[in-house]
C-alpha cells in the first residue's frame, strides 16, 4: 500500500515558481514520489517499497514510476509536468544519465535517464541521490550562502555532496565517496576495502558494532546512545570510536578543500549537538593550520533527496529549453 502525503496536511512552498514537475527519490528500502505545482508546492508525496528484482531492479523502478506518475497526475487533473527528476543510490554518471552500479540493488550500466524520458514522456533530470539532496541543502537550506561546502548524508552508509566554488562537483560520479575513506585497520567493508569510515561511523556501523561487542541487537544508532546514557561501556566505546573516525575522515577533507562548513544530514545528524559539538572538539584537535569549518545540522530533513529530485527536474526543464540549469 502506498504511504501518502498531501491534500489532507500544509502544503508548504518548497522550491519557489517555476514549471510543474514530478519527482522521484529512490533509496534501498523506499522508493519516493511527489508533484510539485508551478508555485513550487509539494502538493502531494508518495511512498512505496523499492521494487528489487536483481538486474532487472532499474527497469522495474522506471516502470514504478512511470504508475505512480500516473497516479498522482490522475489525482491532480490540473497539473501538467514539464518534466520529471529521478535520484538513484550507488555510482552514478551525472552527465550520461546512467545508473554505473548499485551493489544493494542489482543494476549496471542501466540508462535511466533515457528510459525513464521515453516512459514519463517528459525530460527527466537524473543524479545521484546523495548529490540531490545537497542540492537541496545548498539552494534552500543549512549549506545556503557557502560557495565551499560538504554536505553528507551519514545513515546506512556515508556520502557527501561536494561544492566548490558554489557548484556541485562530480568527478564523473566519484566525487563525495568519503564512506570508503580508510580510517582504521577494520573492519571489512561491503565494498571490499578494509576501515572504510561508513564501516565504522555510519548509523548501520555503530549499531552492528555494539552488537558484535555485545552479543545484544539493537534498533539502530539512537539505542546505542540511549544505551550510552545509562552507562553502558560498549555503548560508549561504539558511539567514541564513530566520532574518532568521523573526526578523522573529515580532517582529509578539510586538508584537501578547505570547506567553510560542513552540514551534517542522514539518520545519524539526529543526535544534534550530541554528535556535533564532540566532533567540533575532536576536529579541531586533528587541524593544525587548517580552516575549521563550521559543523552544522541539515535543515531540510527527510524530504530533502524528493525536493533536489524536484530541482533537478526544473534543471532539465531549463536544459530542455536551451537555458542554463542552476548546476
Amino acid at each position: 500500500m502506498n504511504d501518502r502525503h498531501g491534500d489532507d496536511a500544509a502544503v508548504h512552498l518548497l522550491i519557489g515558481p517555476g514549471r510543474s514537475v514530478l519527482a522521484f527519490d529512490v533509496g534501498g528500502t523506499d522508493m519516493k514520489a511527489a508533484i510539485v505545482d508551478d508555485e513550487g508546492r509539494m502538493l502531494e508525496s508518495v511512498r512505496v517499497p523499492t521494487p528489487l528484482d536483481g538486474a532487472r531492479t532499474g527497469e522495474r523502478v522506471v516502470e514504478t514510476a512511470t504508475r505512480l506518475a500516473r497516479e498522482l497526475r490522475d489525482r491532480h487533473p490540473g497539473i501538467v509536468p514539464a518534466a520529471a527528476g529521478l535520484l538513484v543510490p550507488g555510482h552514478v554518471d551525472d552527465e550520461h544519465g546512467i545508473g554505473v552500479f548499485a551493489e544493494n540493488l542489482g543494476w549496471h550500466d542501466y540508462p535511466f535517464r533515457d528510459r525513464a524520458s521515453t516512459a514519463l514522456g517528459v525530460p527527466v533530470g537524473f543524479g545521484h541521490d546523495v548529490r540531490g539532496a545537497g542540492e537541496a541543502e545548498h539552494r534552500l537550506g543549512a549549506a545556503r550562502g557557502f560557495d565551499d561546502v560538504l554536505i553528507v548524508t551519514i545513515g546506512t552508509g556515508i556520502a557527501a555532496a561536494v561544492f566548490i566554488g558554489g557548484r556541485l562537483h562530480t568527478g564523473g560520479g566519484l566525487a563525495g565517496e568519503i564512506g570508503h575513506d580508510r580510517v582504521a585497520e577494520g573492519p571489512v567493508c561491503a565494498c571490499g576495502g578494509r576501515g572504510c569510515l561508513e564501516s565504522v561511523a555510519s548509523a548501520a556501523a555503530i549499531a552492528r558494532r555494539y552488537a558484535l561487542r555485545t552479543g545484544v541487537a539493537v534498533d539502530g544508532a539512537r539505542e546505542v546512545l540511549q544505551r550510552m546514557h545509562a552507562g553502558d561501556a560498549n555503548a560508549a566505546a561504539a558511539w567514541d570510536s564513530a566520532l574518532d573516525a568521523l573526526a578523522l575522515g573529515f580532517s582529509h577533507s578539510v586538508a584537501l578543500l578547505a570547506p567553510q562548513a560542513i552540514v551534517i544530514g542522514g539518520g545519524l545528524s539526529e543526535a544534534g549537538e550530541e554528535l556535533l559539538a564532540p566532533l567540533r572538539e575532536r576536529l579541531d584537535h586533528i587541524l593544525t593550520f587548517h580552516r575549521r569549518p563550521q559543523l552544522i545540522k541539515a535543515s531540510i530533513g527527510a524530504d530533502a533527496g524528493l525536493i533536489g529530485s524536484a530541482l533537478t527536474a526544473r534543471d532539465a526543464v531549463a536544459a530542455s529549453n536551451g537555458g542554463a540549469s542552476w548546476r
